[in-house]
């Protein structure tokens, strides 16, 4: 754990329950799988990661980019929307696809937890796999309130948002609300086993249905991917590390 006594971490388990206010930092979390993907993307090189709540404004939005520089990735559902270029895999951003495109991205539920959060001064976003560089940048500059916001699922608690939001909390300290000793405790049950958490997610549960188990064990591998995402301007996420 990191020494960072005067911080406190909030965790909010849907972006329905984040309180009135502002922090110094919000943290979006979507393990499965839009936070991981793009923490991917940026890392093998995309300029950016645009986000979007629908896929109207998305499509709307994505016509004014030269169609050589972008990718327009959709899911519902688990499922690629059809007649876009990617779905929500992170296994999909490989460099040679990704690297100098700017990504439009709408998912079920990670799109709306960033849009909750946006007018935060930081956004940034976090997954497993990016975990231990997000901690280290948040300590770094010693902020007072940092919300941790899960993204769940349909308005509902997300067993792996909230595993991955506890380790926030048991790399950081401070923990500021129960949720935040809750998703502690639950990160330090399951953190030397985290591909079964996600495999016993309601959400997992449908990846797998999809055959998506290699997302799953991906989504699950913690600090694989070397990518610090933060908002430039309202849901435009790009490269922060380096």
């Amino acid at each position: 754990m990191i020494d960072n006594t005067a911080m406190q971490v909030f965790v909010f388990h849907t972006p329905e329950l984040v309180p009135k206010g502002t922090p110094d930092c919000a943290v979006a979390v979507d393990v499965l799988r839009a936070t991981t993907t793009i923490a991917t993307a940026l890392a093998r090189g995309a300029e950016a990661v645009e986000v979007f709540a629908d896929l109207e404004t998305l499509n709307e939005r994505s016509t004014a980019w030269p169609a050589e520089c972008l990718l327009r990735a959709g899911e519902r559902g688990g499922k690629q929307v059809e007649g876009f270029d990617l779905g929500n895999s992170p296994l999909d951003c490989t460099p040679e696809r990704v690297a100098g495109k700017r990504i439009f991205m709408s998912t079920t539920n990670g799109t709306r937890a960033l849009q909750r959060i946006q007018h935060s001064p930081v956004v940034l976003t976090a997954a497993f796999v990016n975990l231990g560089i997000v901690a280290k940048f948040i300590a770094s500059q010693h902020f007072e309130t940092v919300w941790v916001v899960g993204s769940g699922w349909q308005g509902s608690f997300s067993l792996e948002d909230a595993a991955c939001a506890g380790a926030l909390v048991d790399r950081l300290g401070g923990a500021g609300n129960d949720e935040a000793f809750a998703a502690a405790a639950l990160y330090e049950t399951w953190k030397d086993d985290l591909v079964e958490l996600l495999e016993q997610a309601s959400h997992g549960q449908r990846l797998l249905k999809l055959g998506c188990l290699t997302d799953l064990v991906f989504c699950a591998s913690l600090d694989t991917v070397a990518a610090l995402p933060r908002q430039t301007e309202p849901g435009v996420l790009v490269q922060a590390l380096g």
